[in-house]
């Protein structure tokens, strides 16, 4: 089984709608202080928007595994 594991950091917009940006195969001794870090600088150099809206606030953040398993069904 392969693992992969992205970082989700969540935001809100100026209209309030939440926008996920995520970074494939984040560190494996990343800590909190540094994420929020990460998503402060992104808010304070805005540098993402979405569909045109800035992002205003911090939501949340989470590391997310997810597990595959291929199958050779011999097709």
């Amino acid at each position: 089984m392969e693992i992969k594991k992205k970082l989700v950091m969540n935001f809100k917009t100026v209209l309030g709608k939440k926008v996920a940006i995520s970074v494939d195969n984040p560190r494996e001794d990343l800590n909190e202080s540094e994420i929020k870090t990460a998503m402060e600088n992104i808010l304070a150099k805005n540098i993402f928007t979405a569909n045109g809206d800035d992002l205003v606030s911090c939501v949340d953040a989470k590391v997310v595994e997810t597990g595959t398993t291929d199958y050779d069904l011999g097709l």
